[in-house]
């Protein structure tokens, strides 16, 4: 049997694989995202890891990951072969890295969302007792309690 992680997929397979629209996957391409090179009549051929490439550029998107963030992370990965599982791993340690900053602060977000967010408005009829003169604008504009600070005396 050939090896499956040298097969190449045409565009159609690739886009019936991953789910994704034949203009997403140029459009990711020319994102630098995912690679393609060309066979003899012209016609894109893609690697079969560029299927878990383009899975990882979906899950990162509904994460709320910017493309720049994205190609940033998949920069570290090989352009010159299929990536490894070691690849993937060293790869997702610094997206997991960033995944629990955002699931700290969501914890956070879930916590304080109904009491003092230190967003300094003074609007809640309590917030005197949280923000009295307004202390947290001295940290910095926006939430910065939901933000990780918690300055002594609040």
């Amino acid at each position: 049997m050939a090896n499956r992680g040298n097969e190449q997929l045409s565009i159609g397979q690739l886009a019936t694989r991953t789910g994704l629209a034949v203009s997403a996957i140029r459009y990711y391409e020319t994102q630098g995202l995912v690679s393609a090179t060309r066979n003899a009549g012209g016609q894109r051929r893609f690697v079969r890891s560029s299927i878990r490439r383009l899975s990882f550029v979906l899950i990162a998107q509904q994460l709320g990951y910017q493309l720049e963030q994205i190609r940033e992370l998949l920069a570290g990965l090989p352009a010159e072969r299929t990536p490894t599982q070691k690849d993937w791993a060293r790869m997702s340690k610094q997206f997991r890295q960033s995944l629990d900053e955002r699931i700290a602060t969501l914890g956070r977000l879930r916590e304080r969302l109904d009491g003092c967010i230190g967003c300094g408005c003074l609007s809640l009829s309590n917030c005197a007792l949280y923000n009295p003169d307004d202390k947290a604008a001295t940290l910095g504009v926006g939430p910065r309690f939901v933000l990780g600070e918690r300055p002594k005396g609040f």
